[in-house]
């Protein structure tokens, strides 16, 4: 006998801090649930079967400009407008997102990728370097802020030339970007400033080019200058993308898996005894405890029915519940909620699905790994700090942690 469906609104949680209880509430209310989010109503589907058919569904689109009819009223004053109004990739549909697409591509190719090996493993010991000298007195080291954080934007800033004087200011407004506490004057604020320190990268970078994707994309978009590969605004909204994407969703990996580890001894001493690796570490914890908890917005062209006596009508939005699809008993039966590395079949969404499907995965999961490695094997005694909290971001988008402090060489003995 199936349990009814409960097609009553959901407010989603602007703090995040209700993550595992709202995961379990969408789960619970079937494939699709009507909810809120910051005060606009979508469509939140948390079934990773519905969820797959949706993301590459070509009556679905990411273009709220052209398929959301309530685009404008909502664009004006809503605290995640940036979502929406970005002209990038992300927010694309269709001939428009492949050539956006296939502008970036490049420079995720699986060689270009292996080719930042050796630098990531640099970037990981030079990081470790401090933080062991945070934490040399038995002082708590916040794992989040001395690694989780620095080395993704390191590799950002290499990937796109980045001078190390504007890397603070990215990292603070992509923080912005994420933050679902802020009110829409102040989201408008953040991304003025962000475009503003976007457009001086860009400013540099046309006077003085470099090996860097930054300067590539410039030498594109200047080149056909009839905007037939690139137009100002998507060249500065692409530069966005790379640097929120490619930061924001690597630092909750490695925050989560840290702390995932930490809290599972029994799932760390798996890996370290050579019964599980360190991908399988990584895939769990994006299954487990997927980075971006709710990625909005999607945009039905036509009505569709799906599973449980839902039907989403065109015009209307769809979120991606990315975290509550992670632990599904769809695919994970009953054991979805348990953090286990030898766990046969790890799939999950962590880094969507379909035509937009993550270009940065495999360069997040190489970041992730070297930075598990390398962790691990330098502070064998690791351990969370017993005094402390873990905290959620302020995010219902973002799922990660405000501090992660650790104790480097575990806690006194008595």
């Amino acid at each position: 006998m199936k349990c009814p469906v409960d097609h009553s609104l959901l407010v989603l949680d602007p703090t995040g801090r209700n993550r595992d209880a709202e995961s379990a509430e969408l789960i619970a209310r079937g494939p699709a649930t009507p909810a809120d989010i910051l005060g606009v109503q979508v469509w939140a589907v948390s079934d990773p079967d519905v969820l797959e058919d949706l993301l590459r569904d070509p009556r679905v689109s990411k273009d709220g400009r052209q398929h959301w009819p309530d685009y404008e009223p909502v664009a004006a004053g809503w605290a995640l407008t940036l979502w929406l109004t970005v002209r990038n990739m992300f927010s694309a549909y269709g001939e428009r997102h492949r050539r956006l697409r296939r502008m970036v591509s490049s420079a995720f190719t699986p060689r270009q990728v292996a080719a930042l090996g050796d630098a990531i493993e640099e970037m990981t010991a030079t990081l470790l370097d401090a933080a062991a000298a945070a934490g040399a007195d038995g002082t708590p080291v916040d794992l989040r802020e001395h690694l989780a954080r620095p080395l993704p934007i390191l590799v950002i800033a290499r990937l796109l030339g980045l001078p190390d004087e504007l890397r603070d200011g990215f990292r603070h407004h992509v923080d912005g970007v994420f933050d679902t506490t802020l009110t829409p004057e102040e989201s408008e604020a953040n991304n003025a400033a962000f475009f503003a320190m976007i457009a001086t990268l860009v400013a540099l970078k046309r006077e003085q080019p470099g090996d860097d994707m930054t300067s590539l994309l410039i030498a594109a978009r200047d080149t056909e200058g009839d905007g037939s590969a690139l137009t100002e605004e998507e060249l500065l909204g692409t530069v966005v993308l790379i640097v929120s994407a490619g930061f924001e969703t690597t630092v909750n990996l490695i925050d989560n898996a840290i702390t995932l580890l930490l809290t599972h001894p029994d799932q760390l001493d798996l890996v370290r005894t050579g019964k599980a690796g360190w991908d399988d570490a990584v895939e769990e914890a994006l299954r487990r405890e997927a980075p971006v908890a709710h990625l909005p917005l999607r945009f039905a062209l036509a009505d569709i029915e799906l599973p449980g006596g839902v039907t989403v009508r065109a015009g209307e939005a769809i979120l991606a519940s990315y975290a509550a699809a992670g632990r599904h008993p769809a695919r994970h039966g009953d054991t979805g909620a348990v953090f286990d590395v030898t766990r046969a079949v790890k799939d999950h969404l962590a880094f969507g699905y379909g035509p937009h499907f993550c270009l940065g995965a495999p360069l997040a999961r190489l970041e992730a790994r070297t930075a598990l490695s390398a962790l691990f094997e330098r502070f064998p005694r690791l351990a969370l700090d017993p005094a402390a909290a873990l905290e959620p971001v302020d995010s219902l988008i973002s799922n990660g942690h405000r501090t992660v402090p650790v104790l480097l060489a575990g806690p006194a003995q008595p």
